[in-house]
C-alpha cells in the first residue's frame, strides 16, 4: 500500500514553496560579475540593428489568470503598446499566456480552447510589420492520432500568425501533468523573423541538456536540435513555479545553454499565483559569453527592453545590462512567495478580507504577517479564542502582534462552549480519563467559530498549520485544519522561525517572546510540542529526507539521526495519510512513498 505525502496544503489548498533539488542533483556555478542597471534604449543602436541581423527585444513578464481571457488580453495589449513605443522588433509573452497556467481540466472543455484561440487572433491583429509578437497558447492537434491538444507558441507578424511551434518535452511529475492533455511535438524548427532564425522552446524543452544533467528524463534535446538547424537566437517561454534555490539553478542552466551554443538565450517566465502554485518571474537573458544581459524582478510584473547585437557587431561594446533587484536570501524569497501567493489567491477568487485565529504562537504570527502584507491591515481580522489552558502570555503576544500590524483583533472566549461539551458528554465519557479527545474538542470549537465568522462576513479563512505538523499529523481534523487557504502548509517549522526573524530584521513586529518560548498548542496543562514530537530541527531533517529526497529509513539513518526517532516519524507520516487526504482539495499534489521503505 502506498502512502502519499503532500508537499502543500493543510486546509483547502496551500502555497507551494518546497525547496528545489529533489528532482535532480544541482550543478551550480559561481555568480556572474555584477552588471550595470542601465537599460538599453538607444535609437542609434536601433538603426544599427536594422542594418544587420540584430533585434530589439521586449520581454513582458506578466501575471495572468487562468481562464480570464479579457483580463489577460488587456495585459497583453498594454504590453504591446509599450513595446511599440520603445521601437521593439519582437515582444515575448510567457507559456500559455492566453489561458493562464495551469488550466488543468479546463482544457477538456471545447469552449475554453475556442476562447483561447479567439484571443490569439486578437493578439495577432496587434502585430505589425515593425513589431512581431511571440505568445504561448493552446492549439488543437490536427492529427487523427495522439492527444487532442498541443502546448504551443505562436509567432504573430504583420497582423497574422506566421508560425506555430509545439512543446516537445511534457513534464508529468510533481505539479505537472501535461502528458494528460498534450501531444508532444514530433520535430522542431526555427522561426524566421527579420533575417534571424529564432530557436523557440517552451519551458521543459530547455531542461534536458546532457552536459548539464547527470541523468536526463527525456531522450531528446530540442535546444540542440534547433542549434543544429541554425538557430541564431534562443527564446524559452515558461511557466515555472517557484521553489527555494530554483532561480539560481535556472540561471546556471540558461548560462550553460548560451555558452554551449554561442548564442543569446532569453528565458521568460510567468509571475503570480494560480491556486497553490506561485510563479516567481525572475526572467533572464544571457549573452553568448555567459554574462547576464537581462534580469527581471522576482514576484512582480516587469517589462524589459534589450538590444541583441548582430554577430558582426559583437566585437563592439555590448549593450548595457538590464538587471533588476531580486530577493537576496531564502527567507526573503519564501516570504515574498507567500505574500504573492495569498494576494493572488484571494484576489483571483474574489476575496478582499481574511480571518485567522491568532494564538500567540509563531505559526499564526507568521500567517498574520503574510496576510497583512498581501491584503492590507484593514482587510485582516484576527481572533484570539482563549480557554482554560491558554496562558496570559499567549493573549498578550497576540494582542501586541495585532497592534504592531494594525489589523482588526477581537477576543472570543470558548471555555463556556468547551464546558458545555464536557457536560453533555459526561455520561458517555464516565469512567474514562481526559485525553486527546478533550484537546481536539477545543481545536474544533475554535475551527467552528472561525468558520462562522467566515460564513457571516465573507472572509477567507486562513489556516495556520505548518508543513512539519501536517506531515506527522500534529493537527486536528475539522479544527485547526479548517480553512480556505493554508498559507504556510509548505513551510517547515524551522523555516517558519527563519522567516519570522527576517520579518523582524528592522523592528520587532512579532513579539520576541513568541520567537523564544517553547512551541505549545495549549490544549492541556503545561503542554509542549516536544512532549509529542522530536525537536523540530530533527523532525524537519527527517521530513526533508523522506518526503523531498525520497530516502529510505536506512539512508536517513546514515545522516546521524537516532534510528528509533526516524522510524517513529516515518510511521507517523504513513499513519496520518487519512488527515492529509481530507485536508486536500481534489487536485492536491503528493509524493508517493511506499510503506515498504520502512
Amino acid at each position: 500500500m502506498a502512502s502519499r505525502i503532500p508537499q502543500t496544503r493543510a486546509g483547502g489548498t496551500g502555497i507551494s514553496i518546497v525547496q528545489f533539488g529533489a528532482r535532480h542533483p544541482m550543478r551550480l556555478g559561481p555568480h556572474p560579475q555584477a552588471l550595470s542597471l542601465a537599460p538599453s534604449r538607444s535609437l542609434g543602436l536601433k538603426a544599427a540593428l536594422a542594418q544587420g541581423n540584430g533585434m530589439r527585444l521586449a520581454l513582458a513578464q506578466l501575471n495572468f489568470t487562468v481562464g480570464a481571457f479579457e483580463a489577460n488580453f488587456a495585459k497583453i495589449d498594454a504590453a504591446v503598446a509599450r513595446a511599440r513605443a520603445a521601437n521593439a522588433d519582437l515582444i515575448v509573452f510567457s507559456e500559455m499566456a492566453a489561458t493562464g497556467y495551469p488550466p488543468r481540466d479546463l482544457l477538456n472543455h471545447p469552449r475554453f480552447i475556442d476562447l483561447n484561440l479567439a484571443l490569439l487572433d486578437r493578439v495577432a491583429a496587434l502585430s505589425t510589420r515593425q513589431l512581431a509578437i511571440l505568445i504561448g497558447f493552446v492549439d488543437r492537434n490536427p492529427s487523427s492520432e495522439g492527444k487532442p491538444l498541443h502546448n504551443a507558441v505562436a509567432l504573430c507578424h504583420d497582423g497574422r500568425v506566421v508560425g506555430r511551434r509545439y512543446k516537445s518535452l511534457l513534464p508529468t511529475y510533481d505539479v505537472f501533468d501535461e502528458d494528460r492533455y498534450f501531444e508532444p511535438a514530433r520535430d522542431v524548427a526555427p522561426l524566421a523573423l527579420n533575417g534571424m532564425s529564432l530557436g523557440v522552446t517552451i519551458c521543459e524543452d530547455v531542461w534536458n541538456d546532457k552536459d548539464f544533467w547527470p541523468k536526463r528524463l527525456y531522450h531528446r534535446d530540442p535546444v540542440c536540435e534547433l542549434a543544429d538547424q541554425g538557430a541564431s537566437l534562443f527564446v524559452n517561454i515558461s511557466a515555472s513555479p517557484f521553489s527555494l534555490k530554483k532561480a539560481e539553478f535556472r540561471r546556471q542552466m540558461i548560462r550553460q545553454e548560451a555558452v554551449k551554443h554561442g548564442r543569446y538565450f532569453f528565458y521568460l517566465n510567468q509571475v503570480g499565483g494560480n491556486d497553490e502554485l506561485v510563479f516567481d518571474g525572475h526572467s533572464i537573458g544571457v549573452d553568448p559569453e555567459g554574462r547576464e544581459a537581462v534580469r527581471a524582478r522576482d514576484f512582480d510584473e516587469d517589462f524589459l527592453i534589450y538590444d541583441v547585437l548582430p554577430p558582426s557587431e559583437r566585437a563592439q561594446p555590448t549593450p548595457p545590462a538590464v538587471l533588476r533587484d531580486v530577493s537576496q536570501s531564502d527567507e526573503e524569497a519564501a516570504y515574498r512567495a507567500l505574500v504573492l501567493g495569498l494576494r493572488d489567491y484571494a484576489y483571483k477568487c474574489g476575496f478582499s478580507d481574511a480571518v485567522l485565529g491568532l494564538s500567540g504562537g509563531i505559526d499564526s504570527a507568521l500567517t498574520a504577517c503574510v496576510a497583512t502584507a498581501a491584503l492590507g491591515p484593514e482587510h485582516v481580522f484576527s481572533v484570539a479564542m482563549p480557554a482554560r489552558y491558554s496562558s496570559e502570555m499567549s493573549l498578550t503576544d497576540a494582542a501586541e502582534l495585532a497592534r504592531n500590524l494594525g489589523i482588526h483583533h477581537r477576543i472570543i472566549a470558548i471555555d463556556g462552549i468547551f464546558q458545555t461539551y464536557l457536560d453533555a458528554l459526561a455520561v458517555p465519557f464516565s469512567g474514562r480519563p481526559q485525553d486527546v479527545t478533550e484537546e481536539n474538542l477545543q481545536a474544533r470549537i475554535r475551527g467552528a467559530t472561525l468558520m462562522a465568522l467566515s460564513n457571516k462576513f465573507g472572509y477567507l479563512l486562513l489556516s495556520t498549520g505548518n508543513k512539519s505538523e501536517l506531515a506527522v499529523g500534529y493537527c486536528t481534523l475539522y479544527g485547526d485544519m479548517c480553512g480556505g487557504l493554508a498559507v504556510i502548509s509548505d513551510v517547515p517549522k524551522t523555516l517558519v522561525y527563519r522567516i519570522a526573524r527576517f520579518i523582524n530584521r528592522g523592528r520587532a513586529v512579532i513579539p520576541q517572546s513568541t520567537l523564544t518560548r517553547a512551541p505549545t498548542a495549549e490544549l492541556r496543562p503545561n503542554q509542549k510540542d516536544s512532549d509529542t514530537l522530536p525537536a523540530y530541527e530533527v523532525l524537519d531533517q527527517i521530513i526533508e529526507a523522506y518526503v523531498e529526497r525520497a530516502l529510505d529509513v536506512d539512508a536517513i539513518g546514515e545522516l546521524g539521526l537516532d534510528p528509533a526517532v526516524v522510524v517513529d516519524v516515518l510511521r507517523r507520516i504513513d499513519l496520518t495519510e487519512y488527515k492529509r487526504r481530507q485536508a486536500m482539495a481534489a487536485d492536491y499534489r503528493a509524493l508517493t512513498i511506499a510503506r515498504a521503505r520502512m
